[in-house]
């Protein structure tokens, strides 16, 4: 991307009274953040993310959130979560949403098992790598 565009994203950030910019573009993120007590704009130019592996023991698989983003156990505020601890689950079956700049995206099993536990609670922020679920096998 063209520091040009960059300057015109920042703009349009100040104009709009925006805090974060992402923008997608040839397989590349470029993300813009700014604070409202410093008026300093900060770019950070990336890859797409990568999927977090989970990490195995003998007795669970660990699912990791692969961004940054708000945990969201059930697809709308008043609805059932998608899994509870003694759920069985399948391969790539929903196990819940992390949003990250409006965008919900849906993380799935990664094998079939049942729900060990639930790391984190709901409307949580969580970083990337944080464990999510556990999955006994």
């Amino acid at each position: 991307m063209k520091e040009s565009d960059i300057r015109k994203y920042a703009a349009l950030m100040k104009e709009l009274d925006l805090t974060g910019l992402e923008i997608t573009e040839d397989n590349k993120v470029v993300r813009l953040e700014r604070s409202l007590s410093a008026p300093v704009q900060q770019a950070v130019v990336s890859a797409a993310p990568a999927p977090v592996p989970a990490a195995e023991t003998a007795d669970y698989i660990s699912v990791r959130s692969p961004i940054v983003g708000l945990f969201y156990s059930a697809p709308a505020e008043n609805a059932d979560p998608y899994v509870s601890p003694g759920d069985r689950v399948k391969q790539g079956q929903t196990l819940c949403i992390v949003e990250a700049m409006k965008l919900m995206n849906e993380i799935s099993a990664e094998c079939d098992g049942i729900i060990e536990s639930v790391c984190v609670s709901n409307g949580q922020m969580v970083e990337y790598g944080t464990e999510l679920f556990r999955i006994k096998r």
